[in-house]
């Protein structure tokens, strides 16, 4: 698994791990069960703090990603509940949309985006 961290970037490192992990679910680089590195192992792989690992790893459990094991540590745990996974979907995109409109972006501009992203984790 490869982490990239941006140091100058103004989004906290913790919020950027997050994405990362995210990211290499949605791409099937991580998939149901595998282990991700211990707290320690990644933030010395990463030259980050390991409270902010923890809390990555803390959100992504409570958000249904991982399951954490005092054995084996953070393990990829998708929830399967698709009904809940819809509405927190939903939730999400609310705030973007609304920024999106915001800044004047039509509807098809917006689909246009959506579809774009959505190849990009290679959804047809």
């Amino acid at each position: 698994m490869l982490i990239q961290i941006d140091f100058a970037s103004e989004e906290a490192l913790y919020i950027q791990l997050y994405n990362q992990i995210i990211y290499g679910i949605a791409n099937a680089d991580l998939r149901q069960g595998d282990a991700l590195p211990s707290v320690r192992e990644l933030a010395e792989d990463i030259g980050i703090n390991m409270h902010t690992v923890n809390k990555a790893y803390a959100v992504l459990r409570q958000e249904g990603y991982v399951r954490l094991d005092r054995r084996h540590g953070a393990v990829i745990d998708i929830d399967s509940n698709k009904l809940r996974a819809v509405e927190g979907l939903k939730n999400e995109m609310r705030i973007s949309l609304a920024k999106a409109l915001c800044r004047g972006l039509s509807e098809e501009e917006i689909h246009a985006a959506a579809d774009e992203v959505l190849r990009e984790f290679n959804v047809e």
